[in-house]
């Protein structure tokens, strides 16, 4: 069954370049609905664990230092299928692979660095938004 919900979040390398309100306005044209939505900046130990799945892998060290290098938007976002289409919207992980007209296209500077993060599944959307925000933060 399709979620109707999915997180994202705008990674500190599109935060410090000013293209916050782009993807906004992107995710908003692509028929998305803001249910909650904060700028804030994850501590070491947040990141670590927001990213756990990773822990294993050879980039994690760095994937906890980029993102706590500078502030995100973390979003939680609403539209029918909105893990599957919202995937489709920011494009490849690797922005040479993305398509044209996606985020990570547009936005991102190399793999590491790709603009925006995207749930990869519902239970992961499910996950993720209660990670960022509580019950009572989401209209």
């Amino acid at each position: 069954m399709a979620s109707n919900i999915t997180l994202t979040m705008i990674k500190p390398d599109a935060v410090a370049a000013g293209h916050s309100g782009k993807i906004i306005d992107m995710i908003i044209q692509a028929g998305f609905r803001v249910q909650a939505m904060k700028l804030t900046r994850l501590s070491t130990e947040k990141a670590q664990e927001f990213y756990a799945v990773h822990s294993a892998r050879p980039f994690f060290g760095d994937l906890v230092k980029f993102m706590t290098e500078g502030p995100i938007i973390a979003a939680v976002l609403e539209k029918e299928n909105a893990v599957e289409d919202f995937r489709k919207l920011i494009g490849a992980t690797n922005p040479a692979n993305a398509e044209e007209g996606t985020i990570r296209k547009a936005f991102a500077t190399d793999i590491e660095r790709n603009a925006v993060h995207g749930s990869d599944s519902n239970e992961n959307a499910a996950i993720e938004a209660s990670f960022h925000f509580a019950g009572v933060e989401r209209f």
